[in-house]
């Protein structure tokens, strides 16, 4: 269904774009360059590894290096699921690996999901200002999730929270299971870890503002199109953001239209901007489902388990 919905949003703008002049664009992109822009979004991958590499060993969850990177990248096949989360294929993984309970990792994806957005919000806000455009969505979302770990960085008030909801007898039967993900969410957001996740993904995702870079830098050689590596890093940061609030699968869609409406609001030709758009998202978000395909096809083969088999319940 995603697949379907990804082909419906490109046959939209390819109609938007007038799909000669598409055409043209893509022919006259120099695609000797897309190497490194896939390049760029595998560094991103590597980088939060790491964090999620960082993340498992402070919660002391025992796992080969092996296992745990081919478990990191085969839950990039659930990267058009809505709101990423397909992620917590993950800590099911974990669980079939070493019988770790899903609700000591799973807090490890709500922690990424947290820096990142925090860390996405810090390399456009600069930009949003220099071009008087989303400051108010940008600066909303950084209060807000700044805010999330401001409560549950205080467990007075988190474990005041938990014990009213306990009161309610649907949740009061899995109460043990949500104080278990509370502590795990509590020890990966005090100040070292988060500080550590947030420089970890600032770094990460600045490799994908610069494949953009890397795609508008080939079209601006031989037209008359202004970029630089704040624009591009303002563009693809904005459109991360304003994807992943609307919770659609992978962002389809919305990720789209904001890429494609930034790089026109900086005066960049239509059929240049959806072609460029286009290139990112084949660079990032198609390219992280077919990473995430074959690390499946690998995992199954190293752990001699049939993920259709998998059982997803707690």
């Amino acid at each position: 269904m995603s697949v379907a919905l990804g082909a419906a949003v490109f046959l939209a703008f390819s109609i938007y774009a007038d799909f000669d002049n598409l055409l043209k664009a893509f022919r006259e992109f120099n695609w000797l360059y897309f190497p490194l822009v896939i390049a760029l979004t595998y560094g991103n991958f590597i980088i939060r590894f790491f964090k999620w590499e960082y993340y498992r060993k402070l919660l002391g969850i025992e796992l080969k290096t092996k296992a745990s990177f081919l478990i990191f990248m085969s839950t990039f096949v659930m990267s058009v699921t809505p709101g990423k989360m397909g992620e917590l294929l993950k800590s099911y993984l974990v669980r079939e690996e070493n019988g770790t309970p899903v609700s000591k990792s799973a807090p490890i994806i709500l922690a990424e999901r947290i820096t990142d957005f925090i860390s996405v919000v810090m390399l456009c806000i600069a930009g949003s200002f220099v071009f008087d455009y989303g400051q108010g969505l940008i600066l909303g979302a950084g209060v807000f999730f700044l805010g999330c770990v401001a409560l549950i960085s205080s467990r007075k008030i988190s474990i005041g929270i938990i014990s009213q909801l306990e009161k309610i007898k649907a949740i009061h039967k899995i109460s043990e299971k949500i104080r278990e993900a509370y502590e795990s969410i509590y020890t990966l957001v005090r100040i070292k870890p988060l500080v550590i996740a947030v420089i970890l993904s600032l770094f990460a995702w600045f490799l994908e503002c610069l494949g953009l870079y890397v795609v508008l830098r080939v079209y601006s050689s031989f037209t008359h199109i202004d970029v630089n590596v704040l624009s591009a890093v303002f563009i693809y940061g904005f459109s991360t953001i304003v994807g992943s609030i609307a919770m659609l699968p992978g962002g389809l869609g919305l990720t789209e239209a904001s890429l494609t409406g930034l790089m026109q609001f900086l005066k960049i030709p239509k059929d240049i901007s959806v072609a460029s758009t286009f290139i990112i998202r084949i660079a990032t978000l198609w390219f992280s489902v077919i990473v995430g395909i074959i690390s499946v096809y690998f995992y199954q083969r190293y752990s001699h388990k049939n993920l259709e088999n998998l059982e997803m319940n707690n």
